[in-house]
């Protein structure tokens, strides 16, 4: 196997395949492609019509032969044909090639998933085009690309927030000592957000722009200077297109209940921490990643909640990407660690 690589130039991948983005890291190359999790196809033949930036612009505006949709919901697969035919698309481009001609490929998957849901990611890689598929837990590489030292016999709790799961993990020589996963994330202040634009305003408004408003006005925390945002959607009592105002504070307040909950799963999981890992958390703090990592006042509201110094990873998106692209290069460079690494191997 090493010797065809060597000869053919395969470069082995790393996949962050998330609920709302999919970030590919190419061996030599690093971060080649970050793009949401969507894919349009037609209704008909199921042919790929677009992928990714281009097919989240079609959300809500296709017509009736064409299907645009986010395959996957919660950190799983749900849709396993339109899965393959994205991942197999996302890989080309990333890669420049129209055949991959066998790569190595770490992905990442929720520390909470089932067998079956792993299973699943690694048939839909294999048909995109790997030859061997190593599955780790999504916390685990965020902690390597966030560069904690993971290999230390001391305690990093690693927070990565996603758009289907948030999942919370305390990692230690190279494994996880206890985690917390829990299904809300991005996606679930989304739709509290275009719930709220419903019940207050009777303005019916699409995931799209919900999203937009929790990136543009929305935060976790009281900020320095409230802000506003107008939104334009359906009005729900007379059927017509209408713009509304939704306020900073209204949004923090619609999504407190979710980031209570994250803010919990950190608490229940500093609880299941030995003490001495505990006490190394205290010292040098959480660490946030993921996409939901840069929801505004975030750090502030968890370090107020617990006490403990909180840090936001050098460019949250990419930090379990760029875990999976370090696990590649030690898999590379030393037979030990491939065969420490066995045990992740997608069958």
């Amino acid at each position: 196997m090493q010797f065809w690589r060597a000869l053919f130039g395969t470069r082995d991948i790393g996949i962050d395949l998330g609920t709302a983005n999919t970030v590919v890291h190419v061996q030599g190359r690093g971060i080649t492609l970050c793009e949401p999790s969507v894919v349009a196809v037609h209704r008909d033949t199921h042919q790929l019509r677009a992928s990714g930036t281009e097919a989240k612009e079609m959300l809500g505006r296709t017509p009736m032969d064409i299907l645009a949709i986010r395959p996957l919901r919660d950190g799983v697969i749900g849709d396993i044909d339109s899965v393959e035919l994205m991942l197999k698309d996302f890989l080309g481009r990333a890669t420049g090639r129209r055949e991959l001609g066998g790569p190595r490929v770490v992905i990442g998957v929720p520390s909470g998933a089932t067998e079956v849901e792993t299973m699943a990611v690694g048939g839909a890689v294999k048909k995109a085009g790997a030859s061997e598929i190593y599955c780790f837990p999504e916390p685990y590489l965020a902690a390597i690309g966030a560069g904690l030292p993971i290999r230390d016999p001391t305690g990093n709790m690693i927070v990565d927030i996603g758009g289907g799961t948030s999942e919370v993990a305390v990692v230690s020589l190279q494994g996880i000592v206890t985690h917390k996963p829990i299904r809300i994330a991005g996606d679930e202040l989304d739709e509290a957000i275009a719930t709220y634009a419903r019940q207050a305003y009777n303005l019916y408004i699409g995931e799209r722009t919900a999203e937009d408003v929790k990136i543009q006005i929305g935060s976790a925390y009281p900020l320095g200077e409230e802000s506003s945002m107008t939104v334009r959607g359906r009005d729900l009592l007379t059927g017509l297109p209408r713009s509304g105002t939704l306020r900073s504070e209204e949004i923090r307040e619609c999504v407190q209940e979710h980031v209570r909950a994250i803010v919990d799963a950190i608490r229940m999981t500093l609880e299941a921490t030995p003490p001495e890992l505990a006490a190394d958390i205290m010292d040098r703090g959480i660490v946030l990643a993921g996409g939901g990592a840069m929801l505004r006042g975030l750090d502030r509201l968890i370090m107020n909640e617990t006490e403990i110094p909180v840090h936001v990873a050098e460019e949250p998106l990419t930090c379990v990407a760029k875990g999976a692209g370090k696990v590649l290069e030690e898999m590379a460079n030393s037979p030990a660690m491939r065969r420490r690494y066995r045990s992740y191997l997608c069958h």
